[in-house]
């Protein structure tokens, strides 16, 4: 469960960037998660200069004045045209951003890692035969390996860089309600979608207004890229792994909601890394539902996969029974209702 928060939240981290573009501007960015990979590579190159922490700071920042660079010189020619220009050059985009960063920094993996105080357990899950469930802040590994030759417990260490995925992206969330909510600058953010020319008219500089939320959007994308980086792995295909899951994110949780994100990113993580932790096939489970198995069944080579097999499809299914059963997602809304 707590694998599966950490990486719904990683989702989060940068769904909500993609979620903030979109429902402050009608944009939906194809290169949002070109900006988390450039965010990972920024954060890896800049940690050997000034260090991890201040890369953490510096690379989401870099990668925002990116993204308004690209919004200024390129989304915003073309903004007039309506979605399909938009949808096409962010897509050509991506693959400007890939070639780029194979050629600068490689098509391996580099080696990022995370600090010293981020290596190791966080905490330790102890399961004592007698004595039951009891939690270890920091490194058991001493008391594990004196009772392990009895065979008395079992230890599940929970990595500190997944914990610090979790506060970060906690963190966040309440940072951006805040900021959307309580403040001068997200109120005219959320005028300016709805009523841009009355805002115009107040003398805010719409144009303006649209540059912060795309730079604010991709800078998100860089900070989840320097953090799922260092925690996960940082590499060209990292931009692959996760682009079209994000949308899926968006799109059940509901387009333009930063709640739905949320509630969709916790349900995508904890449904796939349960999937993928359960061993058995998909012909082991309707026979312990009590359904009697044929002969033709025993054959269906489809029936003999295991659940971790399919699990990475299981968020693509749900998408298509969101759009079936609930079209809007889940904490969306329609402009007709």
């Amino acid at each position: 469960m707590l694998n599966g928060l950490s990486y719904g939240l990683l989702l989060f981290m940068l769904s909500s960037g993609l979620t903030l573009i979109f429902s402050m501007m009608g944009v939906l960015n194809f290169a949002h998660a070109s900006f988390y990979m450039i965010g990972a590579y920024f954060g890896y190159s800049l940690s050997f200069i000034v260090g991890f922490w201040p890369a953490l700071i510096i690379a989401p920042i870099c990668t925002a004045l990116l993204g308004a660079l690209f919004e200024k010189l390129c989304l915003r020619q073309v903004h007039k045209w309506g979605h399909v220009p938009e949808l096409l050059i962010t897509f050509g985009l991506s693959y400007i951003v890939l070639e780029m960063i194979q050629l600068l920094w490689g098509r391996t993996a580099v080696d990022f890692t995370p600090p010293d105080i981020l290596k190791g357990p966080f905490f330790t899950i102890i399961n004592h035969v007698q004595e039951g469930l009891s939690l270890v802040c920091g490194d058991a590994s001493s008391l594990c390996n004196a009772e392990l030759s009895n065979n008395q417990v079992s230890c599940s260490p929970f990595p500190a860089t997944r914990a610090f995925v979790m506060f970060i992206a906690l963190l966040m969330m309440g940072s951006l309600w805040l900021v959307l909510t309580r403040t001068r600058m997200g109120l005219i953010i959320q005028a300016a979608l709805t009523h841009p020319e009355m805002v115009e008219a107040l003398g805010h500089n719409v144009p303006r207004v649209f540059l912060i939320v795309f730079g604010l959007g991709t800078g998100l994308a860089g900070l989840a890229g320097v953090i799922g980086g260092s925690t996960f792995v940082t590499e060209p295909a990292m931009a692959a792994t996760v682009g079209s899951v994000i949308f899926v994110v968006v799109v059940v949780g509901g387009m333009g909601s930063l709640a739905g994100a949320f509630l969709a990113s916790i349900l995508i993580g904890v449904i796939q890394t349960f999937a993928v932790a359960v061993d058995y096939s998909i012909l082991q489970l309707i026979s312990s539902l009590g359904i009697i198995i044929t002969e033709t069944m025993r054959e269906n080579t489809m029936l003999k996969l295991s659940v971790s097999q399919v699990a990475p499809i299981l968020p693509y299914l749900l998408l298509v029974l969101i759009l079936i059963f609930r079209p809007k997602g889940l904490l969306g809304t329609r402009e007709d209702e």
